[in-house]
């Protein structure tokens, strides 16, 4: 229980810092909506007094005067109504850019063991339907607010008109409050199992888009099929547990006021009989009495539009109130310019999660302009030590340093700029050749990256492409072969000029044919930078200066290439292993 309060706590604050920050937005919503129901509860008062003053006397004059009040009434109707429209519309936009915004860039700044955890599918989710619950709540602000101040000025007007016929409708009113408040508790819940549903099948639509390959190279269609039809399903009957709650609700809601139009028909038409009540003022009454139809109606729909929005904002907060593990002191250190690219890794330890360490003691260090291989078993922890080397976790003992700074003491972005990453599974994103290799340097000019994609050995397949640099890649880059892809992946690590190049198996995709000619770009973009090669193939190894082995989490040989061949069974025992595994 205490959970689910803090939950409803976080949500509430976030819809008032939503309403907030589109403060001047639901101020005019709230205005405009005011001036349209003030024309709209006008209007039977001024049928009223035309019924009684100009038609039953059959006084033309103020038939005609009274007329054309009323047709100023509906005039200052359509330009508020207009306006409450472009506000409603405007704060919704601006609201679910606002959320969208602010989920993408809080997901940014969150480090890589937080995206181990939560799949894409549920950011994706949050940033979606989530947002778009709070944008709809944004979009029905002004409306609601006008619709409940109507209820009350019709109330009040109805009690000065005749204090008895209106008590006979507004009697119910308390009950219905009541009524909805226990409708509120129960959506909230329900709404919130709802949105949980759609997210499970947002991930799991994800996970299958981005593995369409896996999906159909294994014929696992089938099965997945039938685990989005199970969640399909889930939806379907969580939808369903809330269709019931309003099937209840909302006509409930619309039959009270029918009641009442019965009530005032049966004692009003009494009173107009006998003289105690004006036809107009009985026309006026039961036009009241219709206008908190609508109202009504709308209020309830509306108590369920906030519940989704608690409901999507509580989901949202999560997000946004994770705080990264990886924090940048107040006043972090700058990096000394030019970054020489010393790295030394001292005492490190560092486990997933909880799990056993990886990485029990590690001790390793790779002077300025060197280069090393890191070679290990399968699940060794190689790529935990690139990942630490450019801040993507932060161990749990001992320091990693780069040029004797503690990369926890020097501002995040200096380390990502000083550290570049190549992995194996290579990454593109659906756009030009050459915005994929700039990525990292969006200034850069054509020259450079020309020049980077030659390095890497890229440069001939990308001038035979259709558009050559312009050709626009296709999700992920999937339009190029895997070693084609790898190459553009190093280009760009090349152009963003790092002092210390990580190389994860990041020669892994390409075919032997074209191995030979990536080693030699390889060699010549590692010449003089500090470069960790994590690798299996021994030609690519044998390009390092030293070589290191990493077994049970720390380092248990080192030398080079040919040394350890000569040497250690154990080192030509892995690289057998690592060959035959790739």
């Amino acid at each position: 229980m205490g959970q689910i309060e803090a939950r409803r706590r976080a949500a509430w604050r976030f819809v008032r810092a939503v309403v907030r920050s589109q403060a001047g937005g639901v101020i005019g919503a709230v205005l405009s909506g005011l001036l349209w129901q003030t024309g709209a509860i006008s209007a039977p008062l001024i049928v009223s007094y035309t019924i009684d003053n100009g038609i039953v006397p059959r006084n033309r004059h103020t038939l005609v005067l009274w007329l054309l009040a009323l047709l100023g009434v509906g005039l200052l109707e359509v330009v508020a109504g207009g306006l409450r429209h472009i506000y409603a519309i405007r704060n919704r936009s601006a609201t679910d850019a606002r959320v969208r915004d602010a989920i993408f860039a809080h997901a940014l700044r969150l480090d890589a063991s937080y995206h181990d955890r939560v799949g894409p599918g549920e950011l994706m989710s949050r940033a979606s339907s989530d947002s778009e619950h709070v944008a709809r709540m944004m979009d029905a602000i002004g409306h609601t607010i006008g619709y409940a101040l109507t209820v009350v000025a019709v109330s009040v007007v109805m009690l000065v008109v005749d204090a008895r016929l209106a008590l006979l409708v507004l009697l119910p009113l308390p009950f219905v409050s009541v009524v909805a408040w226990m409708y509120s508790r129960r959506y909230d819940e329900r709404t919130r199992r709802l949105q949980e549903a759609w997210a499970s099948a947002a991930t799991l639509v994800e996970e299958s888009v981005s593995g369409i390959r896996v999906v159909k190279g294994l014929g696992a269609g089938g099965a997945l099929s039938g685990r989005f039809r199970t969640r399909s399903d889930q939806i379907v009957g969580r939808a369903l547990d809330v269709a019931r709650l309003d099937a209840v609700f909302n006509p409930a809601l619309e039959v009270l006021p029918l009641i009442g139009i019965a009530a005032v028909l049966w004692v009003g038409g009494r009173q107009v009989i006998s003289g105690g009540l004006s036809l107009g003022l009985f026309v006026a009454f039961n036009a009241y009495v219709v206008m908190l139809v609508w109202p009504l109606r709308v209020l309830g729909q509306r108590v369920s539009t906030l519940q989704k929005a608690l409901a999507a904002s509580a989901r949202i907060t999560e997000v946004l109130e994770t705080e990264p593990r990886l924090r940048e002191q107040r006043h972090p250190q700058e990096l000394e310019r030019p970054v020489r690219g010393e790295v030394r890794l001292e005492s490190v330890r560092f486990g997933h999660e909880g799990n056993r360490p990886v990485l029990d003691g590690l001790e390793l260090e790779l002077r300025a302009g060197e280069s090393v291989a890191l070679v290990g078993a399968t699940g060794s922890g190689k790529s935990t030590v690139a990942g630490l080397l450019a801040r993507l976790y932060d161990p749990d003992g001992g320091r990693v340093l780069l040029d004797g700074h503690d990369v926890r003491e020097l501002r995040l972005a200096h380390v990502r700029q000083a550290v570049a990453l190549v992995f194996e599974e290579t990454f593109l994103f659906t756009e030009s050749v050459r915005e994929n290799i700039r990525f990292g340097r969006p200034d850069a000019d054509d020259e450079s990256v020309a020049r980077a994609a030659a390095l890497a050995g890229a440069g001939e397949f990308i001038a035979a492409l259709p558009d050559g640099y312009e050709t626009v890649l296709g999700e992920r880059g999937f339009s190029l072969s895997g070693g084609q892809r790898q190459r553009i992946a190093i280009a760009r690590a090349i152009l963003a000029d790092p002092a210390v190049l990580v190389l994860d198996d990041a020669t892994s995709a390409v075919d032997a044919t074209r191995e030979h000619e990536i080693r030699a770009a390889l060699a010549k973009v590692m010449r003089g930078r500090t470069t960790l090669v994590i690798a299996h193939r021994p030609a690519t190894i044998a390009l390092a200066d030293r070589v290191a082995v990493l077994e049970n989490g720390r380092i248990t040989e080192e030398g080079t290439h040919s040394e350890l061949v000569g040497r250690s069974a154990r080192y030509r025992e892995l690289l057998a292993l690592e060959t035959e595994a790739a």
